[in-house]
């Protein structure tokens, strides 16, 4: 359907929206497209496919209060519900971490130690919306993935994530790190666990600002939660069994340090796509 005097179409609409995030560069049009495309609830296709059509008055206002939202801040994923992350589209809550980049760098990590075809368990410690977990579900169908959280509401979008892409091979469980595990079963452990100082001054920054402050900040400067799952995974892994850490991006020689501390063999860290250091890992003896 044509424009009409006073009615705004697909095309008006996404101008307006490019005005109102003009802050955010380049990705202002690509955002516009995604939130007119969410409150729509049609893919960007439609959008671009028929510029013209105008949208009824709900949709519009919904727009508009997603546009100033994102003016104001708010995580694009938290106004849509929905980040990708591994090519799986995985729904986020202002009760999860926003899935990034650099963290796919601790799957591929991750898939280098586990063969295809590998058999065994792996667990991903603190798994939030599930990202690492179903990821390597995704690509290892031979292996059984159990996701923890301390979180049950954080788990229950974990699980739906899960269900959403028909992997039945990861179960979830309510637990503290590495504190219920059993001894000796695991193949792997993985986790991106909170590492951010109390005091780093990007927590009033960007996304930071509206994700849940438990799952970002641990004390210690931030090494806290990396020590205590340092530590209690010796007791889990089996013997050669692979640990892989995400961490901060000066916490390299720290983090190197407590691993050998602890008794781990082939310590190494790595750098993610941008450069980065991002990933420490280790072997059990």
């Amino acid at each position: 359907m044509p424009g009409t005097a006073g009615e705004a179409t697909y095309a008006a609409l996404l101008a307006e929206g490019r005005a109102r995030l003009a802050a955010l560069g380049e990705g202002a049009r690509l955002e516009a497209e995604l939130l007119l495309a969410h409150a729509l609830e049609r893919p960007r296709s439609h959008l671009l496919a028929w510029p013209q059509r105008i949208p009824k008055h709900a949709v519009v206002a919904h727009y508009r209060a997603l546009l100033g939202a994102r003016a104001d801040g708010t995580p694009l994923a938290y106004l849509t519900g929905r980040r990708e992350f591994w090519s799986l589209e995985l729904e986020v809550t202002p009760h999860t971490l926003i899935p990034r980049p650099e963290t796919e760098r601790l799957v591929e990590l991750a898939l280098e130690r586990l063969a295809p075809g590998a058999r065994g368990a792996v667990a991903d410690l603190g798994t939030g919306s599930g990202a690492i977990a179903l990821a390597l579900a995704s690509e290892r169908p031979g292996l059984i993935l159990l996701a923890t959280d301390r979180d049950p509401g954080t788990l229950r979008v974990a699980r739906a994530n899960a269900m959403r892409h028909n992997l039945a091979n990861v179960t979830f469980a309510v637990a503290d790190w590495c504190a219920p595990l059993a001894s000796g079963q695991f193949t792997a452990l993985v986790s991106n666990p909170p590492y951010v100082a109390p005091s780093d001054p990007h927590l009033e920054q960007g996304d930071l600002r509206f994700e849940p402050h438990a799952a970002l900040v641990a004390s210690d400067a931030g090494l806290a939660d990396l020590r205590t799952i340092a530590t209690g995974a010796r007791r889990c892994l089996a013997p050669g069994g692979h640990l892989l850490l995400e961490h901060g991006y000066d916490q390299s020689g720290a983090v190197v340090e407590l691993l050998v501390e602890a008794g781990y063999l082939d310590v190494a860290d790595h750098r993610d796509h941008a450069g980065m250091p991002r990933v420490a890992t280790a072997r059990a003896p």
